[in-house]
């Protein structure tokens, strides 16, 4: 099939600082905006640009009243330094009836959107990875 994600739409009250937090958090670009919506995307020329989805942030009247049904897991090399980097930028921890045993932690950005920071892979899971 010749067909691809071309982006995570998302609701915002305010779309601009929603992209400017994401754009932070991930390190990728806010490439359009507008008053009612504004797009990041993956760094030009990155292996991501043109691979991972866009995330577009599109104006809401509503606050998220509900856990979200899609979140975002990122993985990054320093849980904890990342963990700390993103509460910096604006997101707040949050607990969402995870374990308290979980390798993940969850946060919420600024308009309460839950995503989790994951634990790095070991050796041997990114053996396993890059083997496939």
């Amino acid at each position: 099939m010749d067909i691809r994600i071309q982006c995570l739409v998302i609701d915002a009250l305010d779309p601009a600082a929603q992209a400017r937090f994401w754009a932070a958090a991930l390190g990728w670009r806010v490439t359009y905006e507008n008053e009612n919506e504004s797009v990041v995307e993956p760094p030009a020329g990155s292996a991501e640009e043109n691979v991972a989805p866009d995330l577009l942030f599109v104006s809401s009247v509503e606050p998220k009243g509900h856990k979200n049904r899609l979140h975002l897991d990122l993985r990054p090399l320093d849980q904890q330094a990342e963990v700390d980097r993103l509460v910096e930028l604006g997101a707040r921890p949050i607990d969402i009836g995870q374990p308290p045993t979980a390798s993940w932690v969850v946060l919420a950005d600024p308009e309460g959107n839950e995503f989790c920071v994951l634990r790095p892979l070991t050796p041997e899971e990114l053996a396993d990875v890059t083997s496939e």
